[in-house]
């Protein structure tokens, strides 16, 4: 006798206390990512919320809406019975960049859009939230719940730009006012250098299964690596601050030809968020999350563009004989190095927000994942045989595979569940307004 075929999308068989199960933790999961992202916004004014400093960056107040707007329309829309939108225009006023779902609002006014204010912002997510729990609660649809999933990831990824567009806005207040007033961070000497050897071989690259992955960490397949090393920390505002001091901003003999031009047409003379003295016997001050501070020489460097790492990569080739022949890493040896690694680095739930030195010198490599993303030497595209997913929703990833270079290992404003060794981020060459640092390889 034949078996009855399940409706599309859902699992035959499964047992009923299994998919209770799920579904429960999904809710819970759902309830504290939704719940997270409203409390980093809860020590700010609604004006705090409301302004946008850059293209680049949106207002919190947008970034809660459109995490909200992504639930609507990709999860309720779709699998809602008798779906009716919160208030049709903010189907085009919170689409970011998804073209298979309409127009968008212009990005760089984001700011301007003062109605709905940040109460109704609020009033819409607690609505959709309301049904988005009723959906978990009744769906067995296995495409609605890979999205909420995804739905999910995704408002990590804008918890962290909630954090990082914050700070530059801040950053350009003369009052430099901190988010969190308390400094967090107690002075640690730097773990000494040292050079940590892999020797290579066929490896296998790519998020190997048995959890969420976004569709650019796959397929897995093999790549050959010659022999390489990487340095066992990332590299520190105090050896950055030799860079400074040695000239680095002002010889173009460092510099890719396009990063020259980039240092001179924006008069870029150190990282972002640094105030160099104008007397040498001061400090150097760093503006972060908790207002400007001096410059702490152990902390892993960060706010620096891919233009910056190259130069200095090649800087430190050359002038520190202990460091000859230093490159980026390629991502592939990247992630074949860091494949086995522990949660190391601090994430977004220490409220640091800061990048901070190694906790211990342990053998081996440190903070992989955490403190900072570190820049690589890989252009970003597709792996072989990637593919991406029908509809828009497939334009999460694949559309932006061009013009810009990875990063590996997370951020101190990243969550800690948000990340693995195999996420593939990236950015353009000349951004910086990100956790960026880097750590320096050489081939063996």
């Amino acid at each position: 006798m034949r078996r009855p075929q399940a409706p599309a999308g859902r699992r035959p068989g499964a047992p009923a206390a299994a998919v209770s199960a799920k579904r429960t933790a999904l809710a819970r999961h759902y309830q504290a990512v939704r719940e997270r992202s409203l409390a980093l916004a809860a020590p700010l004014s609604s004006e705090d919320c409301q302004a946008q400093s850059m293209p680049d960056a949106s207002p919190v107040k947008w970034h809660l809406a459109h995490v909200t707007w992504f639930f609507e329309t990709f999860l309720l829309e779709p699998f809602e019975p008798g779906f009716q939108p919160f208030h049709p225009a903010y189907r085009v006023l919170y689409n970011s960049y998804y073209n298979g779902v309409g127009e968008q609002f212009t990005r760089h006014q984001r700011g301007l859009v003062t109605r709905p204010d940040l109460e109704g912002v609020k009033s819409w997510r607690a609505q959709v939230d309301e049904r988005m729990l009723r959906l978990i609660a009744e769906t067995d649809c296995e495409d609605a719940l890979r999205r909420i999933e995804l739905g999910l990831h995704h408002e990590q990824q804008h918890q962290e730009l909630l954090l990082t567009d914050l700070k530059h806005l801040l950053s350009i207040n003369p009052l430099q006012p901190a988010y969190l007033p308390a400094w967090p961070l107690a002075r640690v000497s730097a773990v000494p250098a040292r050079w940590v050897e892999n020797e290579g071989g066929l490896v296998d690259i790519g998020h190997a299964g048995g959890g969420f992955a976004f569709d650019n960490e796959t397929p897995r397949h093999r790549q050959w690596l010659a022999p390489y090393a990487l340095m066992n920390r990332p590299v520190t505002h105090g050896e950055w601050l030799e860079f400074v001091h040695d000239g680095g901003y002002t010889d173009p003999h460092w510099w890719l030809s396009s990063g020259w031009d980039w240092v001179r047409s924006q008069r870029i003379e150190a990282p972002l968020y640094w105030t160099l003295p104008s007397d040498t016997g001061e400090p150097v001050r760093v503006f972060t999350l908790h207002g400007a501070v001096p410059l702490d020489p152990h902390t892993p460097v960060t706010h620096i563009s891919y233009f910056e790492a190259d130069a200095y990569a090649r800087w430190a080739s050359v002038t520190r004989a202990e460091w000859a022949g230093a490159r980026l890493p390629l991502e592939g040896e990247w992630e074949a190095s860091a494949a086995s690694l522990p949660l190391q680095g601090n994430f977004q739930e220490s409220d640091a927000l800061h990048p901070m030195p190694a906790r211990s010198d342990t053998p081996g490599l440190l903070q992989m994942l955490g403190d900072v993303w570190e820049w690589t030497a890989s252009s970003y595209s597709a792996y072989p045989g990637f593919a991406p997913a029908e509809g828009a929703v497939g334009e999460y990833n694949g559309k932006f595979m061009v013009n810009q270079y990875v990063l590996r290992g997370g951020s101190c404003a990243t969550p800690a569940s948000h990340i693995r060794a195999s996420y593939r981020n990236f950015f353009p060459t000349d951004a910086r307004w990100q956790f960026t640092g880097l750590r320096l390889a050489r081939s063996e």
